[in-house]
């Protein structure tokens, strides 16, 4: 049954078209994610959906009676009211609950603080506007879910979830029998929930029967076609045009057409692609000292959020904090930073360290510095207020080129912040903090508000970034793509260390509590826990960093032999040339210990690569 049609809708935003006779249709049962660069209307397709805003040309068609509830980004809520009495008002706001029975609100009450229990929010006395952004979407999140409808429609609903909330939302959403329409960058979120894509690129809108995997694959092969037409119309057109340039015979009927054809293969619009965000790496040199952190302790309102945690980080680090919401992830970022002290130890920064500081929200007051964000102050002029001119390994590159880089043409690089998305004013902030070279990059919830393209090429651009990386984040992709290390916040500011990404350290974690629990398990439940490790170890699986390894190790074997196999040309021809034979040997011997590390490592590899084909 088709619930509502998008149909031909044209709408026009800031003097930016955002949809230009665009449509699509969603049908009951249909769990539906909406994927697109910032700025590309992403969120006001949820709007007009939702009937609150209207199409400038065009309609959307509901079904009779279709029940529909929204999440949007930036809910508002009552700042005087409670917790509780927030959600429950937001809850009612519709027709169908103003009048509810006393045992449907007792329920309804009930509902909403074993769900609000769930997102983390236990005070339900507490004003809502003493609230942060973030608790004030999870309030608005609980609501939306707390009465049954017929079509959610959620705009980033995994933004400020931990891990752990982002995992129960998913289940839900998964085993929910309504239809769902969100927008949301989370790729894991993307793969599990949804079945079908839905892309607003240059205008219009693609749907794409599938999950996320499925969409880039097809995604890809829609760009190959419209290429190959492409070049197909070129091949045609350079023919049409030698006719052209020979003269017409005569004028009868079919050269007309002739020439009509001619016309219209001239005047085709070439296939948009897709603007890709590339940045060659800036860093600053580092010196000897780098960060250095010992027994740091640190506690708010008798609460301890971080007890004695000390590490010193090496150069090129790639460390992850994870932990509930309010364990201390940012506290621990803003002492790394200098912003705030803590109460006990010491945190020693070296010379050359130049920290940039990504944060969660975009600071709103003059006081912050470079780093607030004026309303009325010009894209390029916020961007040239830390650089005119970066150095890079392409050399020096302007402030304007590198706008360009980060998908802001520039024709919108003199307009004003203001006429940003909340998206695009998040990729403008993270510029500005790279444009700053540091040498240590901490990104505090880097994934908040951040397109899927945009993400994708951070992770390509850190993969190559010559410095420390400290993040906060909730996005299990993430993490898997970019740390090494994770640190887990656990109960009385314990900072626990695990080696790998995000879903080495859910396994790891999982192990430990199973060896915890295996004392009190009897002889039945043993041989339970036995076949259920033989099971797990038959679905062995590569992590994100070995499929990726994996996939380019051979490559690395080889260019490391052909290199020693010139270092042995190279040492012939400068047989009487002591200094750069020394010189030689050197890299040679490095380049073995290398060459010996990669086979033992590619040995390992293949036959995990074995065992999991013999699965």
């Amino acid at each position: 049954m088709n619930l509502l049609t998008v149909d031909n809708i044209t709408k026009t935003f800031t003097q930016r078209k955002l949809f230009e006779q665009a449509s699509f249709y969603l049908q009951e049962g249909e769990k539906i994610g909406i994927v697109g660069v910032n700025g590309t209307g992403k969120s006001t397709l949820l709007k007009m959906i939702a009937g609150l805003e209207e199409p400038d040309s065009g309609e959307i068609i509901h079904a009779n009676n279709l029940v529909i509830r929204y999440l949007p980004q930036m809910p508002k809520l009552d700042p005087d009211a409670g917790v509780l009495e927030s959600v429950l008002n937001y809850a009612a706001d519709s027709a169908q609950n103003k009048n509810m029975e006393e045992h449907e609100k007792w329920t309804l009450e009930s509902d909403a603080k074993s769900m609000l229990t769930r997102l983390g929010v236990t005070d339900f006395e507490e004003k809502t506007g003493h609230l942060s952004g973030g608790q004030r979407k999870r309030l608005a999140l609980a609501a939306v879910l707390l009465t049954p409808c017929d079509v959610l429609l959620l705009d980033e609903p995994t933004n400020h979830l931990d891990s752990d909330m982002a995992e129960w939302l998913e289940n839900y959403l998964k085993n929910d029998k309504g239809s769902l329409i969100m927008v949301t960058h989370d790729r894991y979120f993307l793969d599990s929930v949804c079945n079908r894509i839905v892309e607003v690129d240059h205008g219009q809108i693609y749907s794409y029967d599938t999950n996320y995997s499925g969409y880039l694959e097809a995604k890809q092969a829609r760009y190959d076609r419209a290429l190959a037409g492409e070049r197909k119309r070129q091949s045609v057109l350079r023919k049409e045009i030698a006719w052209m340039q020979r003269g017409a015979r005569a004028r009868s009927t079919k050269q007309k057409a002739h020439i009509q054809r001619y016309e219209a293969l001239r005047d085709a619009k070439t296939p948009e692609m897709e603007r890709e965000l590339e940045m060659s790496s800036i860093s600053s040199r580092m010196g000897r000292t780098t960060v250095e952190l010992e027994h740091i302790h640190k506690e708010y309102d008798n609460k301890v959020l971080i007890d004695d945690f000390s590490y010193i980080f090496l150069k090129n680090d790639r460390v992850g904090f994870v932990g509930k919401n309010g364990c201390g992830k940012t506290t621990l970022m803003k002492i790394i930073d200098g912003r705030i002290e803590p109460d006990s130890g010491t945190l020693t920064i070296g010379q050359t360290i130049r920290i940039g500081y990504y944060t969660q929200e975009i600071e709103q007051t003059k006081e912050a510095g470079i780093a607030y964000m004026d309303p009325k102050l010009r894209v390029i002029d916020y961007i040239k207020n830390t650089a005119e001119y970066v150095r890079t390994k392409d050399g020096l590159v302007s402030a304007s080129a590198m706008l360009e880089k980060f998908l802001f043409p520039p024709e919108e690089q003199y307009s004003e912040i203001e006429k940003l998305s909340g998206g695009e004013k998040r990729r403008l902030n993270l510029l500005r903090v790279l444009m700053e070279a540091p040498n240590v990059l901490i990104l505090d919830e880097p994934t908040n508000d951040l397109d899927i393209t945009t993400l994708a090429i951070l992770e390509d651009y850190l993969d190559s970034y010559d410095g420390i990386v400290i993040t906060v984040s909730h996005d299990r992709y993430f993490l898997d793509r970019v740390v090494t290390r994770i640190f887990a916040f656990e109960e009385g500011g314990v900072l626990r260390q695990y080696e790998g990404g995000y879903t080495d350290y859910r396994q790891k974690l999982a192990e430990s509590e199973d060896i915890t629990q295996s004392p009190q398990v009897s002889s039945k439940k043993q041989e339970s826990a036995s076949r259920d490790t033989w099971t797990h170890e038959k679905k062995l699986k590569f992590t994100f960093k070995e499929q990726k390894e994996y996939e380019t190790i051979e490559d690395d074997i080889a260019a490391i032999e052909e290199r020693l196999d010139e270092i042995e040309k190279e040492m012939t021809a400068a047989a009487r040339d002591f200094v750069k034979l020394n010189e030689l040997t050197g890299e040679k011997e490095t380049l073995e210990a290398e060459l010996e590390e990669k086979m033992e490592r590619w040995e390992y590899l293949e036959e995990l690569a074995a065992k999991i084909a013999g699965q």
